[in-house]
């Protein structure tokens, strides 16, 4: 697998995000734009986006606090993301830029196929790609995964282009059900075409095994493995206008 680093300008920050790509793999193929969680650009969150884009997609880990910077403790991670959460305006665009640089990288090499677009976040970086949807980006598909719901600038009937798929914890005391009610009378006031599926007795960050807090955050194998499977087939038929 190729495992670049991509420089490029968003927002207000230079930023570096990391492209995933099989060399190997003749042809154009979908893009996937992944945000990781609160960490950053993490070697964790590279292997993952490795596995998930696979010989299928072309990937690119989005750098949303600047110069591909990973946070090393948890404070540390809570700082950088509730800065860029106080300023929603700015958290668009950094997400947006993003995908701007997985679309111009991808084409400049011939194997990005411009038509089949999607975008999936963790945790802070659900939050993330679900306000790139109410950015009004020209995407197929959004998958939030135990991610931030709810957003101070909610999406007007017009504004959401892709179909969106939210993965959720019953439990998760991050993002709890009032926030889940609050995402689901905005997508329905906004016309969105989404759908929502909550795993019984699941906490936050079900998705990732480095990720574990007690009482707060806690990995599940089998919910993992079946996310990223849905993560794909969302995507798949997304594409093919299935959904």
């Amino acid at each position: 697998m190729a495992v670049e680093r991509i420089d490029y300008k968003a927002g207000a920050v230079a930023a570096t995000g990391t492209l995933v790509y099989d060399e190997k793999v003749a042809g154009r193929r979908p893009l996937l734009l992944v945000a990781p969680n609160w960490l950053g650009v993490s070697e964790d969150a590279v292997e993952r986006v490795r596995s998930m884009a696979g010989r299928k997609y072309v990937a690119l880990v989005a750098d949303m606090y600047g110069g591909g910077r990973v946070a090393g403790t948890p404070d540390e991670a809570g700082g950088l993301a509730n800065a860029v959460r106080q300023d929603t305006s700015e958290r668009r665009r950094r997400i947006v830029a993003a995908l701007e640089a997985l679309r111009r990288e991808s084409d400049a090499r011939g194997i990005g196929d411009l038509k089949r677009q999607a975008a999936a976040g963790f945790c802070f970086g659900g939050g993330n790609v679900l306000e790139l949807a109410r950015a009004g980006a020209d995407v197929q598909a959004v998958i939030c995964a135990h991610g931030d719901l709810v957003t101070p600038m909610p999406a007007k009937p017009g504004d959401i282009k892709a179909a969106i798929c939210v993965l959720h914890g019953s439990k998760d005391p991050v993002v709890p059900k009032e926030h889940r009610d609050t995402f689901e009378i905005e997508m329905e006031a906004c016309g969105a075409k989404w759908q929502m599926l909550v795993f019984g007795g699941l906490l936050h960050s079900f998705c990732e095994i480095e990720s574990d807090v007690p009482g707060i955050a806690c990995y599940d194998a089998g919910a993992a493995r079946q996310s990223f499977q849905l993560i794909d087939d969302f995507a798949t038929a997304a594409f093919a206008g299935k959904l």
